[in-house]
């Protein structure tokens, strides 16, 4: 019969803490916020304060690579002199950098 007592688990010791069993879980989502969530946060208001800046005359470059002026602005789309009597019209939000203040390498 003591065969039968040593093969049961031992019920000893208390019940895991709730908080101590999610605190890793925890830590985890606020490192990932402040890592990860808040930079990006921080530089999609940076490009939106950025585009929302953007006026008649300033140099800018477009996601596709394209350098240009801008010539008239509307509410989602822009202008862009390209070259002499070459103007484009693009959407605002594929305007990524503003060339203003690179001189111009020739």
């Amino acid at each position: 019969m003591n065969y039968l007592l040593m093969a049961q688990p031992a019920s000893g010791g208390a019940p895991a803490n709730p908080i101590m069993t999610f605190l890793p879980l925890v830590l985890i989502i606020v490192v990932f916020y402040f890592f990860m969530i808040r930079p990006q946060m921080k530089k999609q208001k940076e490009v939106a304060a950025f585009r929302n800046s953007l006026a008649k005359g300033d140099k800018v470059i477009t996601t596709g690579g394209i350098y240009g002026k801008i010539v008239e602005m509307k509410d989602n789309t822009v202008l862009l002199q390209v070259d002499d009597n070459v103007k484009i019209k693009v959407d605002k939000s594929a305007i990524v950098r503003d060339m203003t203040d690179v001189s111009d390498q020739k």
